[in-house]
């Protein structure tokens, strides 16, 4: 089946309103500029296509601002390693960067961290129990790096999963927020997260209102992390929206 993909990359904005860089001055909400002119609440456009890899049985391309991915995924098929019978498949994940996607090379995060948080993310929303005793392999490949790598790995695969025909309870849809004095900045890019306070990232499955996972670094207060949380909700729910569009317009497009 070709793959198929929105006629343009569409927004999905909430409705609510180690060694650092020099970051500009705090300012007010009014006064603040981001790198790419967007506000302080609004997201990077999202650009999403299924089918990008013929091979495989699933596949999703992914493109937020600067941030560039594409996932494949493979099986269900025979497990390889020897195990008893299990009533639940296995879920296997790997995340790795080209070598061209950062500007400095090396400066990439950590892939075996990141693989880690991609697996926790996912699996609460797999069906495992839909294909015993076989596994799912799933295969991130960071093509530029933009800053919101995580979230956008993490809502591209759930996109290549459904494609593949996994059962799923829900899509799964990741949005991150930095803190930056008193601001919160959703979907930040690499330059926002290089003198970031703190960080907030939510994978959630919007149409259950259930998080699969949270991730918190710095300090926050509690008024800022409520913040913050509706913040994500928000926008995952959009986003979700979006991808569930993506899979609409594919299945109802022209099959080979």
């Amino acid at each position: 089946m070709a793959g198929k993909s929105s006629a343009a990359a569409a927004t999905y904005s909430p409705s609510l309103t180690g060694q650092r860089k020099k970051r500009p001055p705090i300012q007010t909400d009014s006064e603040w500029v981001r790198p790419d002119g967007r506000g302080l609440h609004q997201c990077r456009p999202a650009f999403l296509k299924t089918g990008a890899v013929n091979s495989a049985s699933g596949s999703a391309y992914a493109e937020f601002g600067n941030t560039k991915v594409i996932v494949s995924v493979f099986g269900p098929r025979e497990s390889k390693k020897a195990m008893m019978y299990s009533n639940a498949g296995r879920l296997n994940c790997n995340v790795s960067y080209t070598t061209f996607a950062s500007p400095v090379r090396g400066q990439t995060p950590e892939a075996k961290d990141l693989s880690s948080m991609l697996h926790k993310a996912l699996e609460g929303a797999i069906i495992l129990k839909s294909f015993p005793k076989t596994t799912v392999d799933v295969f991130a490949l960071v093509l530029e790096s933009g800053g919101g790598d995580l979230p956008v790995i993490t809502s591209c695969a759930s996109l290549a999963l459904a494609d593949a025909g996994i059962m799923l309870y829900d899509m799964v849809a990741s949005v991150s927020v930095s803190c930056i004095g008193k601001n919160l900045l959703i979907d930040p890019v690499s330059e926002e997260e290089s003198y970031q306070d703190g960080s907030l990232m939510i994978t959630c499955m919007p149409s259950r209102n259930e998080v699969t996972q949270m991730t918190v670094t710095g300090e926050w207060s509690t008024t800022k992390i409520n913040e913050g949380m509706q913040l994500c909700l928000d926008a995952c729910s959009k986003l979700g929206k979006i991808m569930r569009s993506c899979l609409k317009e594919a299945a109802s497009g022209p099959q080979d």
